[in-house]
């Protein structure tokens, strides 16, 4: 087990009774300076936790002697400021909702990519999470709805546990979805919360019999299409890049595809009067 030689390092706490998980992981870390250790069940898990300073748990659900859902509950019980990330096979949406009760940091599928986990754990590890950054308002497996903080990285947690309960699409449309949806989100960080993580926007998820539904109402006062110029669904049909030149003379980064694609990735994408809440369709196949 590789580990940094300074006191400093961070320290990530490993349990999965996958020895195979456990050398994935420690690759996947090993040059990131970071102190890894492992324990192969809950119990274990939980006995060094209780008995060392952690930054971070790592945790597979389905363990012997306790799983991993039980050990979420008990880490966040007794050290509620440590973040726990889910890794498992198993994932539906009953176990989701429950880790997003539970306070898990964030929800990932096996099997994983190294970056993923690289990724992953920069942003546990990065500055203290606000409280209150994910409030929950409804946590059905088939009716999740959250309240955010206008903050990108809460968002991405966010997105990434609605992302994995997303059932019912192949993997290639349901990353598209996803990539739909974080357009989105985005649009209503930047636009209708000015980035002011004192403000919240709120996500809501649906899974009808036939479709997938995705809500986000943002605290701005809304748009109109027609003054977006700024934004490529705009442009005139002569003048495909129109919106390049107002974003730079108003001073934006470049981009302004958001909307056009998020189009272009599900069936239907649809704007109340305001402008300020988004309805995202994506029907099912049958």
């Amino acid at each position: 087990m590789d580990t940094a030689d300074t006191f400093e390092a961070k320290r990530i706490l490993i349990v999965d009774d996958d020895p195979d998980v456990h050398d994935l992981l420690t690759v996947a870390l090993r040059d990131t300076g970071r102190y890894l250790e492992c324990a192969s069940d809950g119990v274990e898990g939980l006995k060094k936790f209780e008995g060392g300073r952690w930054d971070l748990v790592i945790t597979d659900v389905i363990m012997p002697h306790m799983d991993g859902m039980e050990l979420l509950a008990r880490v966040h019980s007794l050290r509620p400021e440590t973040p726990v990330v889910v890794m498992t096979v198993d994932s539906t949406a009953e176990k989701i909702v429950s880790a997003i009760r539970d306070n898990a940091f964030s929800w990932f599928r096996k099997p994983f990519a190294a970056q993923e986990v690289r990724d992953m754990v920069d942003s546990a590890l990065a500055a203290p999470r606000l409280s209150n950054d994910i409030e929950i308002i409804s946590a059905s497996p088939r009716w999740l709805e959250l309240r955010l903080r206008c903050d990108r990285d809460t968002v991405l947690r966010a997105l990434q546990f609605v992302r994995e309960m997303g059932p019912g699409l192949p993997e290639e449309e349901r990353e598209s979805v996803a990539l739909a949806f974080r357009e989105i989100l985005f649009n209503a960080v930047e636009h209708g919360g000015g980035n002011d993580p004192n403000v919240y926007l709120t996500v809501t998820y649906t899974r009808a019999d036939r479709a997938l539904l995705f809500r986000v109402r943002d605290p701005g006062p809304g748009f109109s299409f027609a003054k977006l110029r700024h934004a490529a669904v705009s442009n005139p049909a002569d003048s495909p890049a129109e919106h390049t030149i107002n974003r730079d003379l108003m001073g934006m980064r470049p981009g302004g595809f958001g909307i056009l694609l998020t189009r272009a990735l599900v069936d239907e994408l649809i704007y109340n009067e305001q402008g300020n809440e988004a309805l995202l369709i994506k029907y099912l196949r049958q």
